[in-house]
């Protein structure tokens, strides 16, 4: 995913500062914090953990540095089970026991990068006369949750502990395999037993023309149900057919039946929303209709034409499958003894694995198809629209951003949400920013990921004000 090392400056800055005052704009100096914010980031992302190979553990011993002079113990957790220079870390600010713990968690791994394609370098904190900051976006959601320097910290830290309890979780390796969660959520129930929220990376919030369409909150993820499609045969020259001991034609006619399959619609809970806060910004009379009303929509074949037009829509209203890797043979001559297909599966949040793939056996219809699981399906992450945390992001996204509605967008995509929903914890992911869709949409995860400094500073804002709510 994307933007967590942003969080991570922002969950530092907000740790320590005095969420016993009212939950209103006025109690803090948003510019001080936003500048500590700032600074963190800075220092943060001089830190290469590209993955591979990861090097969280220098990373991790950073945190635990800076989270020391605030009085705070860190623990640096499972580098034998990570791998050299690779770690998990945690600390937690214990409040008075009254409510279960709120999770603040990120990962502090990014994808790789090419430095000459930049026009700064990738791993350096400021850019264009320290206007923007320029960070690589998968580590924005760290120093967010670090404690800032607050004009007391003493009496930060008790108003603090007088409140909730928070955690706070970095972990490795989420841009290849999700290993830091899958090993944290297996190695360290203890940890994450009084979690009853969590927060990380998620939706984008929609900033399009120079407003701001829509506030989103990630509340469900498709699982990705990777599976090869194996055809054995027989191997000879291809100068004589053989027909069906040749495995390509049979793989070539299971994988037109898999292309050619209508998956059944069904409209979810948060999809339903997340569609009804489109037809707030959909420009065309139709497109209002149809987003306003889906489920009347998805009963008209027009409505439902219309809704399944747009492959991102269509992606969210299905279970879907799109073949992508192909092997045969490695000569053009030569008949393959065995041929092979890979499909990218998405299931819906709440689809039964089991019950697909026996449809899909059906579907394929030819039993000489083999079917073998490419990786273990990941556990299933769909969080409720009506929790006390639901409704506090709303309330202070409406008070932030007066009339803009809430969407809850489902992710096509992976993280590392389901490992900890597995824990039964509530789980939602944020991208509180207010980033144009025309910078959005071409530099996640590409040449020159930036963020600017009222970014930072509305998000740290966003999250004191939520986080002070929630005590």
């Amino acid at each position: 995913m994307i933007r967590i090392r942003h969080s991570a400056a922002l969950w530092l800055a907000v740790l320590l500062i005095p969420i016993s005052a009212p939950a209103s704009l006025s109690p803090f100096d948003y510019t001080a914090l936003r500048d500590e914010a700032v600074q963190l980031l800075s220092q943060y992302l001089t830190i290469n953990t590209s993955n591979p190979p990861g090097n969280e553990l220098a990373t991790a011993s950073w945190l635990k540095e800076v989270l020391a002079r605030e009085g705070i113990e860190g623990q640096i957790l499972d580098t034998a089970e990570l791998g050299p220079g690779r770690a998990n870390f945690y600390a937690r600010l214990k409040g008075n026991g009254k409510k279960k713990a709120i999770a603040l968690v990120h990962h502090m791994d990014v994808v790789p990068v090419t430095d000459s394609q930049w026009t700064v370098p990738a791993f350096q904190g400021f850019g264009e006369g320290r206007i923007r900051v320029w960070p690589r976006r998968d580590r924005h959601e760290g120093p967010r949750h670090h404690p800032a320097h607050g004009p007391d910290r003493d009496q930060t830290r008790r108003v603090s502990s007088s409140t909730g309890t928070w955690s706070y979780i970095a972990n490795a390796d989420e841009e290849v395999n999700g290993d830091g969660a899958i090993i944290f959520v297996k190695r360290h129930p203890d940890l994450l037993q009084d979690v009853e929220y969590l927060l990380t990376e998620g939706a984008d919030t929609r900033v399009e023309g120079g407003k701001v369409r829509w506030f989103g909150i990630d509340v469900g993820e498709k699982r990705p149900l990777w599976t090869r499609l194996v055809v054995e045969g027989k191997t000879s020259h291809g100068s004589v057919p053989i027909g069906d001991q040749n495995p390509v034609p049979r793989l070539a006619r299971a994988i037109e039946r898999v292309s050619a399959w209508q998956t059944p619609l069904r409209l979810t809970p948060a999809v339903e929303r997340f569609f009804k806060a489109l037809a707030t910004i959909e420009t065309s009379p139709e497109g209002r209709k149809y987003l306003g009303d889906p489920r009347a929509a998805l009963r008209s074949p027009a409505g439902r034409a219309w809704l399944l037009s747009e492959p991102e829509r269509n992606a969210l209203l299905r279970n879907t499958i799109s073949p992508t890797v192909l092997v045969g043979s490695n000569k053009t001559n030569t008949i393959p003894q065995r041929a092979t297909a890979e499909l990218d599966i998405r299931l819906l949040p709440d689809e039964d694995p089991v019950a697909f793939t026996t449809e899909l056996r059906r579907i394929i219809a030819d039993t000489s198809v083999k079917l073998e699981e490419i990786a273990p399906i990941p556990p299933r992450y769909d969080a409720p629209l009506d929790t006390e945390l639901f409704k506090a992001i709303e309330h202070v996204a409406g008070e932030m951003l007066p009339g803009i509605p809430i969407a809850t967008p489902v992710s096509p995509g992976a993280s590392d949400r389901p490992s900890y929903a597995q824990a039964g914890i509530i789980t939602y992911g944020l991208d509180p920013y207010l980033i144009p869709i025309e910078e959005n949409r071409y530099e996640v995860h590409g040449n020159d990921e930036r963020l600017s400094i009222d970014n930072v500073g509305w998000g740290v804002k966003f999250y004191l004000l939520l986080l002070s709510g929630m005590r």
